[in-house]
């Protein structure tokens, strides 16, 4: 958009100001013709990552998209009978001067995603689940690919070493899939690749079972199936068909949203609650002794343990960091501040920090949960199977199930199933105006607290 402005910008310095003079209604139509311009190429999908890599389809999308756009300037301009007011020898140099450096810019793009890739700064980090002669012709295949993204981190099969032997060549086999989800804990894994028969469809289900908590993409290779079906069920990973079976939440350009949204609705409200922390603060210090806030190790995003501020609702001896132990009602570990600041939820807002400063925290998303945190005496992990898919994003201030009266204590299996199953249903449903949506509903939630000691 920038660029676009710049170029209709340039020419009309160059020819028309210094024939016509100072024309307002230019600046109005180079804004216009950018804005045009930015919604048309996202129409046309050339902002996708795949797009950077320098496919020829991407320029005559470009192309087309850069006509479409003139022909509604011309056509508004028509109807509006402002024809005359523009200069034609502008009109027509923009739209060539500015087709040839859109090109230009994004040749230049492909050669820096190129180099970019082939140094291993832009690698989609790949694991491949399966073993035998068909893991071997998927990861020969996925070699031959030119400038491709992948990078093949290893191999793993729940298979014995007598029907999945080590590779001769290429990747190592890392493990089974048990290992692979304490590997995808510990360092970045991007795309699971199976390169198992459709006919395993027992296998496959097993290990989808452990894997699907993780915040990566699974593909089923279709490489060497017999069974085809037509090229659009199909996605591809550079030139292997694969079938696309689980979609990481929230990627490309939607984190891109998301991380806007949290930074400036988030320093938008710490400003405005700045006045009401402090009054907490201040009341805190002044009920009992210690510090106003209070740091506690919670789960976050791929089970990652982050530090969250709060509000100190308990005296500075009974605290408790790990959520060993439940808060229960008139429990006597918690202050007078701290009952009212519990039940009102102003004993989060310090979490505004996180959000802003740390960004381990979202303003909406699933709540984290402290690591010993129980429900029945049993870990919320051994409570509720897939407990840890909530972990696929980023965890949040407030959520959607916290709206849904799900807040507060969780003493109960029941509570927590019901939990994790909003925070699913979120997860699945993502979108910036289901987060603005949980906002604007927070405050009304918060006056029903009969569960939130």
């Amino acid at each position: 958009m920038g660029l676009v402005g710049f170029v209709g910008l340039a020419i009309y310095l160059g020819y028309v100001l210094p024939v016509e003079g100072m024309a307002w209604h230019y600046f109005a139509a180079i804004a216009g013709i950018a804005v045009l311009a930015m919604l048309a190429f996202q129409i046309a999908d050339i902002y996708q990552v795949q797009a950077f890599r320098g496919h020829e389809k991407q320029y005559f999308r470009l192309a087309s998209a850069w006509s479409v756009v003139f022909l509604i300037a011309i056509s508004v301009s028509f109807f509006a009978k402002a024809g005359d007011q523009f200069s034609r020898v502008w009109l027509g140099s923009f739209y060539v001067v500015g087709l040839l450096t859109l090109l230009a810019f994004r040749r230049a793009l492909f050669i820096l995603v190129r180099r970019w890739t082939r140094e291993g700064r832009l690698t989609l980090r790949t694991a491949i689940v399966g073993g035998g002669e068909a893991t071997e012709q998927l990861v020969a295949a996925l070699a031959t690919q030119k400038d491709s993204e992948l990078r093949v981190v290893g191999l793993f099969d729940d298979r014995g070493e007598e029907r999945s032997p080590d590779a001769t060549a290429g990747p190592r086999k890392l493990g089974t899939v048990d290992d692979l989800v304490e590997f995808a804990r510990r360092t970045r894994v991007d795309l699971v690749i199976f390169s198992l028969p459709i006919s395993a469809e027992g296998r496959i289900l097993q290990m989808l079972k452990k894997l699907w908590v993780l915040p990566v993409d699974i593909r089923l290779s279709a490489h060497t199936n017999k069974l085809r079906f037509r090229p659009r069920s199909y996605s591809y990973v550079g030139n292997v068909p694969v079938l696309d079976v689980f979609d990481r939440p929230i990627t490309d350009w939607d984190v891109v949203m998301k991380w806007l949204f949290d930074k400036i609705v988030g320093t938008l409200a710490l400003i405005a609650l700045a006045p009401v922390m402090a009054l907490v603060a201040l009341a805190v210090r002044l009920d009992s002794r210690g510090p106003a806030l209070f740091k506690q190790k919670r789960h976050g995003f791929n089970n990652e343990l982050i530090e969250v501020y709060k509000f100190r609702s308990m005296y500075v001896d009974q605290t408790d960091a790990t959520a060993s132990k439940l808060v229960t009602k008139g429990d006597p570990r918690v202050t007078r501040v701290g009952r009212f600041i519990r039940k009102t939820s102003l004993d989060e807002l310090p979490q505004l920090f996180n959000v802003v400063f740390k960004g381990n925290l979202s303003l909406v998303g699933p709540r984290p949960h402290a690591v010993n945190a129980k429900a029945e005496e049993r870990h919320y992990d051994e409570a509720v199977d897939g407990y840890f898919a909530r972990h696929r994003v980023k965890p949040g201030i407030t959520g959607w199930a916290q709206i849904n009266g799900w807040r507060g204590e969780t003493d109960t299996q029941e509570k927590i199933q019901r939990r994790v199953e909003h925070d699913l249903f979120y997860i699945e449903n993502w979108s910036v105006l289901f987060d603005l949506y949980i906002l604007v509903k927070t405050p009304v939630s918060l006056l029903k607290s009969e569960n939130a000691y």
